[in-house]
């Protein structure tokens, strides 16, 4: 009885250090992908603050305001489309710790 408690007790510790293992590189990827979105969200900003001035610029004398209606009208949809992608990307993303329960799966049918 006891090697069998000590048995159970050695599993439960490997999983811990699964779900632990997971969790670290969940974390690297993430802080990873923020920096990355970040900084093309930045850079994404500029260019097209830099667009923006460029095509007032070109319109100032003839169609100043409608260009620059146009322009918001188009950077409100493409703004619309992104978060509506994210949101769908945010819903289908795997599950975490789907090895680690696998393993508990696994384990639960050896004993059973």
């Amino acid at each position: 009885m006891r090697r069998i408690v000590s048995s159970v007790f050695a599993i439960f510790e490997t999983r811990l250090e699964l779900i632990g293992i997971e969790l670290q590189e969940e974390k690297e990827r993430l802080i990873g992908v923020l920096f990355l979105g970040l900084a093309a969200m930045l850079l994404a900003m500029m260019a097209l603050i830099s667009l923006t001035v460029l095509i007032a610029i070109f319109f100032w004398d003839t169609y100043r305001w409608q260009a620059l209606g146009g322009i918001t009208l188009l950077y409100a949809v493409i703004a619309i489309i992104c978060g509506l992608s994210a949101r769908g990307k945010l819903r289908s993303a795997p599950h975490l710790f789907d090895d680690t329960l696998d393993q508990f799966r696994k384990d639960r049918d050896i004993f059973d």
